[in-house]
C-alpha cells in the first residue's frame, strides 16, 4: 500500500461542503437541486454539488451560504446539516486538465495528473431566497431560480436535477465498484422502479453523468439519508 505521502497531496484530510439547493417541482412535488459539471480539478468532467472548501472560523452554514452565492449568485437560507461522508479520492489522471490548469488547491503533480485527497464532505441543504444583486427570485411561474455561472474555470454549467436522476446515474458506477456496500446501494436505491424504465431513460441521449466521487460516497455510506424527504420520483 503507498505510503500518505505518495498517495495524498496531504497527509492532513480537509473539510469540503457540498449543498443540496432545494426546490420544490411543482409537477411532481419533490425537491429538484442544482448539480454542475466540475473543470480543472479533482474530479474534473464529473458533476457535483455545489461547494468549496470550510475556511478557518466558518460554520457549516456559512461556508454553505458563501460558497453557494460565489458560484451560482443565489442566496439561500434554511440551511441545514443532512450528514458527512469520509472520502478517500486516490491518485487520478484526466484528460480535462489540461496544460496551465492546476487543481483548485494548488497541488497539481503536472499536466493531466492530480494527486490523491483525502476529504471529510460535509452535505448541508438549503434553499434559495433571491440573487444577489436584490432582484427577486419569486417563483409565480414555479420555475426554479436561474443560477448563474460565476466560476467557469471551475463550473460548465448547472442543471436542477431529481434525486431519482441522481440515483440512476450512480448505479453504473455503484456496480462498477467491488465494495459490499456499493452493491448493496446500488440495489436498494429506487427499488419500485422497474429495471426497464432505468433502461429507457438511458438511451435517452445525453441523460447519462458521471458523479463526483462523495456523491457515491452518499449513497453507499449513508443509505437512506435523502435530501428534502425525497423517495424516488422523477
Amino acid at each position: 500500500m503507498p505510503s500518505p505521502s505518495n498517495l495524498l497531496a496531504s497527509s492532513v484530510p480537509r473539510i469540503g461542503v457540498a449543498v443540496f439547493i432545494l426546490h420544490t417541482d411543482p409537477k411532481s412535488q419533490k425537491p429538484k437541486f442544482l448539480l454542475g459539471k466540475r473543470l480543472g480539478s479533482h474530479g474534473a468532467g464529473t458533476w457535483a454539488l455545489p461547494g468549496g472548501h470550510l475556511e478557518f472560523g466558518e460554520s457549516f452554514e456559512e461556508c454553505a451560504a458563501r460558497e453557494v452565492r460565489e458560484e451560482t449568485g443565489l442566496d439561500v437560507g434554511d440551511i441545514e446539516f443532512l450528514t458527512a461522508t469520509n472520502d478517500v479520492m486516490p491518485f487520478e489522471t484526466s484528460s480535462s486538465i489540461t496544460t496551465g490548469t492546476e487543481s483548485r488547491v494548488g497541488d497539481g503533480t503536472g499536466v493531466g495528473a492530480v494527486k490523491g485527497k483525502h476529504y471529510v464532505t460535509i452535505f448541508m441543504t438549503a434553499r434559495a431566497k433571491r440573487a444577489v444583486d436584490g432582484n427577486s427570485q419569486a417563483e409565480t411561474d414555479n420555475a426554479p431560480p436561474k443560477a448563474q455561472l460565476l466560476e467557469p474555470d471551475k463550473c460548465a454549467g448547472w442543471e436542477w436535477v431529481s434525486w431519482n436522476d441522481l440515483t440512476r446515474w450512480a448505479r453504473p458506477q455503484l456496480l462498477a465498484q467491488p465494495d459490499a456496500a456499493a452493491e448493496n446501494a446500488s440495489a436498494s436505491i429506487n427499488p419500485h422502479i422497474d429495471a426497464h424504465v432505468h433502461a429507457e431513460e438511458d438511451a435517452v441521449a445525453g441523460t447519462s453523468r458521471t458523479l463526483f466521487s462523495p456523491m457515491i460516497s452518499l449513497l453507499v455510506q449513508r443509505p437512506g439519508v435523502v435530501p428534502g424527504g425525497q423517495n424516488g420520483g422523477t
